[in-house]
């Protein structure tokens, strides 16, 4: 069984920055796609930013500019450097190893909850 530990969440202000892992129990190569989902209550879960086995990185337009996903493969985690926070950046963000490049399959993660207020 994977497991997928997401951690760096909390209470930043606004236009503050805050970086969230993702630690993965086997090697991240093992998994097509690596990716970055958030939830706020009573919303669907939506994705923020994938990146795959070969690099490819993708965003929601609505984090574009201001959201890094990376990873470090010696350390089996993800990261997501996340700058320029706004309120509605608030929400539960969740990890996800997809065995394929079609990202929302697989494992997920615990959550870690990021809050953005003033």
């Amino acid at each position: 069984q994977v497991q997928l530990v997401e951690s760096g969440g909390g209470l930043v202000q606004p236009g503050g920055s805050l970086r969230l892992s993702c630690a993965a129990s086997k090697s991240i190569f093992s998994f097509g796609a690596i990716t970055w989902y958030r939830q706020e209550p009573g919303k669907q879960r939506e994705l923020v930013a994938t990146i795959t086995s070969g690099g490819s990185t993708n965003y929601a337009d609505s984090v574009k500019g201001r959201f890094t996903i990376s990873r470090d493969n010696a350390k089996n985690t993800v990261y997501l450097q996340m700058n320029s926070l706004k309120s509605e950046d608030t929400a539960v963000y969740y990890c996800n190893a997809s065995p394929s490049p079609l990202p929302g399959y697989g494992y997920w993660g615990q959550g870690t909850q990021v809050t953005v207020s003033s």
